[in-house]
């Protein structure tokens, strides 16, 4: 019943907020006026003149009133005031002071003798009154917003400069309960020890584990929202030695720009905050060789894939076919491109297998692809290793059957998507990729119309396959999160950087090239793991388990990018390397694979990794972190 009533009693004072300020500085000023007169005057001079008492102080609450009005005052909303509000109520209420008491020295002083100072006096001391009034609701406000504080994550905040200010001042005057700050930590030595809206700067951020430990800190939250990357990266491994929940403030600039509240817009760290390098942006070359050229995607309906139709169709080309296997995501990606694009865009979804020989040749004599863009791959690490015959029959033939159809057919590039798991590879994946980068270094050897490139890049945030979805399916039901090794590495890159990357290569590709880019330092999984959990809200090893479950067939601690015989050049674009060719005996790799394609399509799995292992001299097989004999 009270909760009701109190809950009514909100409702009504929100609803009707200017009139019931306007009747509190009616009822505050009246009693403080009089209040005066009482205090200064004795009680026969009151009698006297309770008549003048009256009408003075009924001229000087319609005198205040009238001027707060035309001063806006009744229009602020006082729990956001700032310096500038005050200052304007100041003036307001000097002003309504100097208008009454000049008034008041020709309406009632020169029918008296009352002096002039008390209706100074009296009028002034009313004034302040109303600026009680507001300042009472005010620290009422920020009382309640501070006892539920108590119930709020304990915050450490990075940064002690103008975004961390903004963030405090707004947090002082919001009801949101999601963030208790604790503390600030600032590389600037000069602000240690001193504070920031009430809030201490006790550290630098070298500081942190211990803060955290100190003050038991639950969230870190990241206020330096123009920070470069390096600095971004070193402070995040710092953050990521804690269980620390960790949050982002997002830039303030473009928060006001957006709209929105600054508090409610703290993001949680991204994935690509922790990649340990910028985000590479590519130069937007698609268009002076994709536009008006008809275009193939093979494996079109994937990730990558995907994406690729995505950046094409941007591009205008002249046609746009997608081949895949698997309907479901073809026929995503076609809607999705119809949705968008309409009938500007000639679309053409083709359902089949690049190991169907016949179908690709069909594919190739009905539209004459100019570019072709090779995506389609086996590319799961554990069940390659159980049915390495299917690696073969779709990685390798898949790749040799859609190239070979390219060259044939006088297309102008072709451009594989291989992978860093061709270098000195410890999984029949891995292995087959290679091979698929030996066939168009073959194949581009004699051919007169058709440049042939490989683009070699690491694992792909979101790809299909990859850690992260495993990982927020596994935090997603409570745990446990699984990794296989404590020491496991990876590179990584986005789904953008990894087709911009691909179109890029198609651009700059001679025959035979293999590309790679700069990715910076790889990714421990251990610590993409832990921050995963703790950007979903969680403190690791508490909230969310992490169990280790030993190297997967086929799995190795590391990547590599290059094999040792391969060389590094530069290219145009400074976060983009070409590789050395290996040289490589044409006619006995055409033999070798005559012989690998009978023992594939004859399913005879150990034959067909003994056949894989003569054509990569560098695929040592490894099954659980062990390298296997035949």
């Amino acid at each position: 019943m009270l909760s009701d009533l109190n809950l009514n009693f909100k409702k009504f004072i929100q609803q009707y907020r200017k009139q019931v300020l306007v009747a509190c500085d009616i009822i505050g000023v009246a009693l403080a006026y009089s209040l005066t007169w009482f205090l200064i005057q004795d009680s026969s001079n009151l009698t006297q003149y309770a008549s003048v008492l009256v009408s003075s102080c009924f001229f000087f609450v319609c005198c205040f009133v009238i001027i707060y009005f035309l001063m806006g005052m009744y229009d602020s909303l006082w729990r956001y005031a700032e310096i500038v509000e005050f200052f304007r109520f100041c003036v307001a209420a000097v002003l309504a002071v100097i208008i009454f008491s000049s008034c008041s020295y020709v309406m009632f002083f020169r029918v008296t003798t009352v002096p002039l100072a008390l209706y100074a006096i009296s009028s002034a001391l009313a004034a302040m009154v109303t600026l009680v009034i507001r300042l009472t609701y005010r620290m009422y406000r920020n009382t309640l917003i501070n006892k539920v504080k108590v119930k709020a994550r304990r915050t450490l905040i990075i940064g002690a400069g103008d975004a961390a200010a903004t963030l405090l001042h707004e947090k002082n005057k919001s009801s949101n309960n999601e963030f208790n700050f604790i503390c600030t930590v600032d590389d600037n030595k000069n602000k240690i020890g001193r504070s920031i809206m009430g809030v201490a700067v006790m550290g630098t951020t070298k500081d942190i584990p211990d803060l955290v430990e100190k003050c038991d800190i639950e969230t870190i939250l990241l206020a330096i929202p123009t920070i470069n990357d390096d600095d971004k990266q070193r402070i995040l491994q710092i953050c990521s030695k804690t269980r620390c929940n960790l949050r982002i403030l997002p830039d303030i600039n473009k928060l006001i720009a957006d709209g929105g509240d600054l508090t409610s817009r703290v993001r949680e760290v991204r994935v690509e905050d922790l990649l340990g390098r910028e985000v590479v942006q590519l130069g937007l070359v698609t268009n002076k060789y994709i536009t008006r050229k008809v275009v193939m995607v093979t494996g079109g309906g994937g990730t990558i894939g995907s994406e690729l139709c995505r950046q094409i169709a941007a591009s205008k080309p002249m046609r746009l076919i997608i081949v895949d296997v698997y309907e479901n995501n073809a026929y995503a990606i076609q809607q999705e491109l119809l949705r968008k694009y309409g009938d500007t865009l000639d679309l053409q979804v083709r359902i089949a297998s690049v190991r169907d020989s016949r179908k690709v040749e069909k594919l190739f004599e009905t539209f004459k692809p100019e570019i072709v863009f090779h995506a389609a791959a086996h590319k799961h690490v554990p069940l390659m290793e159980d049915a390495p015959e299917e690696a073969v029959k779709n990685n390798v033939f898949g790749t040799f059957n859609v190239a070979s159809c390219a060259e044939k057919h006088g297309a102008e590039r072709f451009i594989l998507i291989s992978s860093d798991k061709a270098v000195n590879p410890t999984n029949v994946m891995g292995a087959t990729k290679r091979i698929c980068e030996m066939v168009i270094q073959a194949l581009s050897k004699n051919s007169k119309s058709t440049n042939f490139v490989a683009v070699r890049f690491g694992n792909v945030l979101g790809s299909n396959g990859s850690v992260l979805p495993l990982f927020k399916e596994q935090i997603g039901r409570g745990g446990p999160v699984t990794v296989t090794h404590k020491e496991i590495v990876r590179y990584f890159m986005t789904i953008p950087e990894a087709v911009s990357l691909v179109l890029e290569a198609g651009f700059m590709g001679n025959g035979g090239d293999i590309f790679v880019l700069d990715m910076g330092s790889p990714v421990k999984i251990l610590d993409l793991a832990e921050n995963l959990i703790k950007l979903a809200g969680y403190i690791p090893y508490k909230d969310i388990e992490i169990v280790f479950t030993g190297l997967r067939p086929g799995e190795k601690l590391f990547e590599e990018l290059l094999l040792d015989e391969e060389d590094l050049s530069k290219t145009e674009n400074r976060k983009i390397f070409v590789g050395k060719q290996v040289e490589i005996d044409v006619d006995a790799f055409k033999k070798d694979l005559v012989v690998l394609k009978e023992i594939a399509y004859a399913n005879e799995q150990e034959n067909v990794v003994n056949a894989v292992i003569k054509l990569v001299p560098t695929f040592e097989h490894k099954r659980n972190g062990h390298q296997l004999d035949y």
